[in-house]
């Protein structure tokens, strides 16, 4: 098949970072803050290794992919370029490599730009960097890759630049989310336009993604794991990803009731299945995840709340999907707006 010619040069990613003067840090060390991933022997990881095992074998396959992860700094260099190494690179129907793959970088809360050059000749590095807008310090936060495995990451700055560690989120303490691939982040066009990332930056939360795209169908094992977490609240959302109601009705109660029990006070958010169209197989699933709610409620809990993802999209409809399903990034961007006013008076009370 013909390679098409690229006319506009703006479509073939940010610059390879190999200017004068620029000095590269590895994220691992000081002062820069890593959230919702972690190093784990080669790669980083959002949950350990053992309990991913322990869960299922789709989940102990993917437990490093990196949704959900961020490094944040404080510095006034005017450029903030990357060096990444991957385990490959991966794209699926509906999502691009910088959807899956590639990384973005905001700067005091506002995008900048993403990080797209993919290089080598196995294409398992992301070499790019990033010119600031504006003079002066900026609070930078960096997104990993979604689909991706992250071996190591490296910052580089101007020689001449301050370097500091960036302050605390006004919620420092996570926000817990689990949950399908929506959760996870298909089909958002980066990193940073997935529901969890845009509420993080409208509530100044960190936050942290337990969504593995079809493999979250409400074990025991991944219950028992997310009740022993120090969280400031929890997002329930499975639907998609549980085959049948039949199994929905056999696991959701089971797994709300786990991690109830061990965090009686924790403000606890349950979502209906994310979309627009609805007929009689959404809504039987939909009445299966209310009478969790509602149990709940007749036992006398006072911080579970519920919201009906049919409801998310009024505005624009079946807009909202790639293909039925999956969000767009102004889909995200409706579910985002949408949770947000209950998230908020979760994390206030």
């Amino acid at each position: 098949m013909a390679q098409l010619k690229v006319y506009d040069r703006n479509m073939l990613g940010g610059p390879a970072p190999d200017r004068e003067g620029i000095v590269f840090y590895n994220i691992d060390d000081e002062p820069f803050r890593i959230y919702g991933v972690w190093r784990e022997g080669e790669y980083y990881a959002r949950i350990p290794k053992t309990v991913a095992e322990s869960v299922s074998e789709g989940i102990g396959a993917e437990y490093h992919t990196t949704a959900g992860g961020r490094v944040r700094f404080v510095t006034d260099s005017p450029y903030v370029a990357v060096s990444v190494e991957l385990d490959g690179l991966y794209t699926f129907v509906g999502m691009s490599k910088i959807g899956t793959c590639g990384m973005d970088i905001y700067a005091d809360g506002e995008f900048v730009t993403s990080y797209r050059n993919f290089v080598g000749e196995a294409e398992d590095r992301i070499s790019s960097l990033a010119a600031m807008r504006q003079d002066g310090e900026h609070l930078i936060e960096i997104n990993f890759p979604l689909y991706c495995n992250v071996k190591n990451m490296y910052v580089g700055i101007d020689k001449n630049a301050s370097l500091k560690s960036a302050p605390d989120y006004t919620v420092e303490t996570p926000v817990v989310f689990y949950g399908s691939s929506i959760t996870h982040g298909a089909c958002s066009s980066r990193p940073g336009l997935t529901y969890p990332a845009r509420l993080s930056r409208m509530l100044d939360m960190n936050f942290h993604s337990l969504g593995y795209g079809g493999l979250c169908k409400g074990e025991v094992n991944m219950a028992n794991y997310i009740a022993s977490l120090n969280m400031s609240a929890f997002v329930l959302d499975y639907d998609h990803n549980a085959p049948t109601p039949e199994y929905l009705r056999e696991t959701h109660s089971r797994f709300f009731n786990i991690v109830r029990e061990k965090n009686p006070d924790l403000p606890i958010l349950i979502l209906t299945c994310p979309r627009y169209t609805m007929n009689e197989r959404w809504s039987v699933r939909r009445d299966i995840i209310k009478e969790t709610y509602d149990a709940a409620v007749a036992r006398g809990d006072k911080n579970v709340y519920i919201l009906y993802g049919s409801e998310f999209f009024s505005e624009i409809g079946n807009e909202y999907s790639v293909d039925d399903t999956h969000p767009t990034d102004e889909g995200f961007y409706y579910m985002a707006r949408a949770i947000a006013p209950t998230l908020r008076k979760m994390l206030e009370k």
